[in-house]
């Protein structure tokens, strides 16, 4: 565990509720989120590839946002613009160029405060593109690395069309040394990840073109 206690684990992995998902503080009340639990049935999946399924910290969740598909696809699929509506993104960089496609990647940043084992660092995470089809589902995979912590994660996201808007469902599995000393910890800062994100994410898809992302 490169000498990391648990105790700092935890304080580290509290400040990264993102992980390629882990994102986002526990802000806004949680009945905005449909289910805090996953979800029983068949893993969500991208052109048939799923989350990790060895993987011991796993979550899903889904929300139902009232805002046009085109809308909620553009919101989240414009990484460059997370830093404006996602609170804990501090910067987050395309890789490639043109359209949001297989193989795009992209690399962003959350702080990580200092703790009893390790110093202020920040996390780096740098994800790649694995399945797409656009307007319906999502699936990348890569690290999050900051001093004394390295998070290899697996994200689907699935978007459908539904009464009252899209529902937009989401799957994250997380591996690692560190997350996997303190599964329950680390699953409940993934859930808590997962749900602030869909909460933003709803909040900003919600709001009138000519109002967002100013």
């Amino acid at each position: 565990m490169s000498g990391m206690r648990v105790t700092g684990i935890r304080t580290a992995l509290s400040t990264v509720p993102l992980v390629l998902g882990l994102l986002g503080t526990a802000a806004g009340p949680a009945a905005a989120v449909d289910s805090h639990e996953p979800r029983p049935g068949k893993p969500l999946t991208c052109r048939g590839k799923g989350v990790d399924p060895s993987a011991l910290v796993r979550h899903r969740s889904e929300i139902v946002i009232n805002a046009p598909l085109h809308t909620v696809w553009k919101v989240q699929t414009d990484v460059e613009r997370w830093p404006h509506w996602q609170t804990p993104v501090e910067t987050a960089q395309r890789l490639d160029h043109g359209p949001f496609r297989r193989g795009s990647a992209f690399r962003w940043t959350v702080p990580v405060p200092p703790n009893p084992s390790t110093p202020a660092t920040s996390l780096e995470i740098t994800s790649t593109v694995r399945q797409i089809e656009h307007g319906a589902c999502i699936r990348w995979t890569g690290p999050a690395i900051g001093e004394g912590l390295r998070i290899d994660g697996v994200h689907v996201w699935n978007f459908t069309q539904v009464k009252g808007g899209v529902r937009v469902s989401t799957e994250e599995t997380h591996t690692g040394a560190q997350v996997e000393a303190d599964v329950p910890t680390a699953t409940r800062i993934l859930r808590e990840g997962l749900e602030a994100w869909l909460r933003e994410l709803k909040a900003t898809a919600e709001v009138p073109a000519h109002n967002r992302l100013r």
